[in-house]
Formats: C-alpha cells, sequence, structure tokens
C-alpha cells in the first residue's frame, strides 16, 4: 500500500505529455486566488486543481490533489511561506514558484535556497506568473530580469548587495521569525509555524533586535508593523 506522499510523487513523475499541468494555489487573499484561478485556468496547457490559505491545507492539498506545481505566498493565514516551501521540497519531487508582495532583493535568493524554483513579484504583470509556471515545469528557475542582472552584478569586486533593505542583515531564519512578528504573530504563534522552540524564538528575536538596532520587544513590534504597512501599501 502506498502513502499520500508517494502517490503524489508518482502522479508528478508520471504525468502524460499534452495533459493539462495542474496547479496549487497557495494564498491567504481569496481575491488573489479568484484572480489568479482564473488567469490559468484561460490557458491550454495549465488548470487550477486546488486551493488553501495556509501551511498546514497546503500539505493536505497536495497529498488529496497531486499538483504539478504550487504557487506559494510569503505571507499565509497561518504559517510562514518559506518554511512552506522548504517542508514540501523535502517531501516531494515538487516545483514550487514563491509569488509575493515582499521586495526580490530581500527574499528570491532566499527562497531558492530552501528549495524554490522561482520568484514572482505581484506587481509583474500577469503574464509573469505564466511564463514562470511554464518555465519552472520544465525544470527551470525563474527570476526577474532585474534580479538575474543584479546576482551577475554582485560577482563584480567591490558592487552593492542585490538589496539595499536594512533586513538584509538578518539571517534566513532570522528574516522568517521577523516577517511572523510583522504579521502580528507573538512567541507561541512563531514556534508552531516554525516549529522550533520557544527559547529557539526568543535567541532570534534578541539578535534580530541586536542588528536592527531596536532595544525593547515593543520597539521590535514597531518595526515590524511598519515593515508590514509599508509592504501593503506597495501592493
Amino acid at each position: 500500500m502506498h502513502s499520500a506522499d508517494e502517490h503524489a510523487a508518482e502522479h508528478h513523475v508520471s504525468r502524460v505529455e499534452g495533459e493539462r499541468s495542474r496547479v496549487l494555489l497557495v494564498d491567504d487573499h481569496p481575491i488573489v486566488r479568484r484572480g489568479l484561478r482564473a488567469l490559468l485556468e484561460a490557458q491550454p496547457d495549465l488548470e487550477v486543481c486546488g486551493e488553501a490559505d495556509d501551511a498546514e491545507a497546503a500539505i493536505q492539498a497536495i497529498q488529496q490533489t497531486s499538483p504539478d506545481v504550487a504557487i506559494v505566498d510569503i505571507s499565509l493565514h497561518a504559517g510562514d511561506g518559506l518554511e512552506l516551501v522548504r517542508q514540501i521540497r523535502a517531501r516531494w519531487p515538487l516545483p514550487v514558484l514563491v509569488l509575493s508582495i515582499h521586495d526580490e532583493g530581500l527574499y528570491a535568493e532566499r527562497a531558492l535556497r530552501v528549495g524554490a524554483s522561482g520568484y514572482v513579484m505581484k506587481q509583474e504583470a500577469t503574464g509573469a506568473v505564466v511564463n514562470a509556471l511554464r518555465h519552472v515545469l520544465k525544470g527551470g528557475v525563474w527570476l526577474s530580469e532585474r534580479l538575474s542582472a543584479r546576482r551577475l552584478q554582485t560577482d563584480v569586486p567591490g558592487d552593492s548587495k542585490p538589496t539595499d533593505s536594512p533586513l538584509g542583515v538578518l539571517s534566513d531564519r532570522e528574516l522568517q521569525v521577523f516577517h511572523l512578528i510583522s504579521r502580528g504573530c507573538g512567541t507561541g504563534e512563531i514556534s508552531r509555524a516554525l516549529k522550533i522552540n520557544r527559547k529557539t524564538v526568543e535567541t532570534h528575536r534578541a539578535h534580530i533586535k541586536e542588528k536592527l538596532g531596536l532595544k525593547t520587544g515593543v520597539e521590535l513590534v514597531q518595526y515590524a508593523g511598519r515593515y508590514q504597512d509599508s509592504s501593503k501599501r506597495d501592493q
């Protein structure tokens, strides 16, 4: 008898050429999911097989619908998008395309490090999503031309980092913790979302404060809140 994970993996590798590729949408905004569904269902080679608004629902949807590719937002109703990408890639040979409002210069490289096959900002034209999906379904890696050029520039000695964001000093895990703080999550929620203990969360919070020059937990929450507000305005 096969497990649900094994079934999903077998389905992925046995996709018949010519069939429409099945896409799972993971985003905590129903309106965004509705728009993506309409866009993808209009394509001759793509179809939406399921939707989820948080990490747990996404894992269940993969087991139940056996998608060929997943679109995942960094900001989820519960959990963290980058951690979800890590979990998916640890269990299935499933390409994941991250679609987010957040600065690609800050998040794209981190998304690739946890296993994503590409990164698209929501501000990009809708055609970019379709092109990116087709590209990663063929085994490629998708980044914007702007970020690809910046990655090449980082090979030049003395050139600037890919992002000027003050958050660039944070480690991948610290950025995940910061992002969850910006969404109003407390220590317990962060602990459950990232599957780390509360003491580790507190250690990350202390490191974040030190790196950002913040003295108190209140200052950290306020700083993170301003970051979240600015991201929403940019959407």
